[in-house]
């Protein structure tokens, strides 16, 4: 079953819906748009144009630990019963910092929202309130017809999830968790190709769009992952020029030292996540059971 899993497979970008942020009644939460502008084939932004400018910026990673994340819609399915639950819900979430506004529909059991809180953190205070919590959607409604992409890392060795979302044209927003690391630093990247056939090595380069190709490092280089311990690595930074459109059917990639001189270890297919409003759904149509049936065997090993 799969209510975390991305809602589509790992084919090229499909058109998914663009949405608008609206009230906390259910009526009132955003339906998916049926006609996207055709001259948006790569299902980015609606109205904007890339600047100039921005082809001869360097590609900058982000991913200092104090470093405030920026803003984007992120809603939850929470397993509330009445307004006892939701004040409960509100009370926590409004504790965190980077949190700034939070939307509760009860009818559909579904928390929105709005912040630069880790997901990560999010998720871990909604469980602390004693109610299971299922992320749904991420992005930023309105502008993007593709807004969010996730990576799940399914062992047998490595666990993890990646997901990107879409901030702006020039930016997107990346977190990430992965467990059965080597500790240690471990450089990782996007690369072009979600072929696995071969693991890691069938994956071809790193990817850098044709227009990149000047550029410092390529476009796909996510810099490095430092792993505790444990095994254990997180990662919650940003990248700039990354667009969330061109990587869906490509891969990101894991490797054993920091320099990415030795190969891949592991590697996951980038797939299309749902988007804000996009995924209510409570059945799993392969089996019946219902998403708070679910138990922790039927996701990635993963908090982020």
């Amino acid at each position: 079953m799969a209510f975390l899993r991305s809602i589509a497979t790992t084919a090229i970008a499909t058109i998914p819906a663009a949405l608008a942020f609206s009230s906390s009644s259910s009526s009132s939460f955003p339906r998916s748009s049926q006609s996207p502008n055709p001259q948006n084939r790569l299902g980015l932004v609606k109205t904007l144009a890339t600047p100039p400018s921005a082809l001869h910026m360097d590609h900058k990673l982000s991913s200092q630990p104090d470093a405030v994340l920026p803003e984007l819609l992120t809603e939850f399915m929470v397993d509330m019963k009445c307004e006892g639950c939701v004040n409960a819900v509100k009370n926590k979430l409004n504790e965190i910092n980077g949190v700034k506004n939070v939307e509760v529909d009860l009818s559909n059991q579904v928390v929105r929202i709005l912040g630069s809180t880790p997901v990560k953190t999010m998720t871990e205070a909604l469980e602390q309130t004693g109610r299971k919590a299922r992320l749904i959607g991420q992005g930023v409604p309105e502008d993007f017809l593709i807004s969010a992409a996730v990576s799940e890392f399914k062992g047998p060795d490595i666990f993890g999830v990646v997901r990107l979302a879409q901030v702006n044209m020039e930016l997107a927003r990346i977190e990430a968790n992965f467990s059965g690391l080597s500790p240690g630093k471990h450089g990782w990247s996007i690369n072009e190709f979600g072929d696995l056939t071969r693991g890691a090595a069938s994956t071809g380069k790193m990817f850098n769009p044709v227009n990149e190709e000047n550029s410092k490092e390529p476009l796909g280089d996510l810099g490095t992952l430092e792993a505790n311990e444990k095994g254990e690595a997180f990662y919650s930074g940003v990248k700039e020029k990354l667009r969330v459109a061109d990587l869906i059917g490509r891969s990101v990639v894991v490797y054993a030292t920091e320099d990415k001189s030795e190969h891949g270890i592991t590697a996951a297919v980038i797939a299309r996540s749902a988007g804000v409003g996009e995924n209510y759904k409570k059945l799993c149509t392969c089996d019946g059971t219902t998403i708070w049936e679910a138990t922790d065997t039927d996701f990635v090993t993963s908090k982020v």
